[in-house]
């Protein structure tokens, strides 16, 4: 699974989830679904504007986790 980790890079920047939302040009709304992992996907174009609001690169934010509830498919 892909784990978001904004909260963590706002915390090292001491930045709000307003003032990234206001920097990014998307709804508080819609960061916060981000930031708490319900979003579905990202556009690119978000992905590069918050990248770049908080000076990261996309590692920094996105994070794979293998998650034992998903069967592998291909193995079965």
């Amino acid at each position: 699974m892909i784990v978001i980790n904004i909260d963590v890079m706002l915390a090292k920047r001491k930045m709000s989830v307003t003032e990234l939302s206001e920097k990014v040009g998307i709804t508080i709304a819609n960061m916060s679904v981000l930031k708490n992992g319900k979003a579905k996907g990202v556009k690119f174009s978000t992905l590069n504007a918050v990248c770049k609001a908080l000076d990261c690169q996309p590692g920094d934010i996105l994070e794979y986790r293998e998650d034992p509830k998903i069967q592998d498919f291909r193995n079965a």
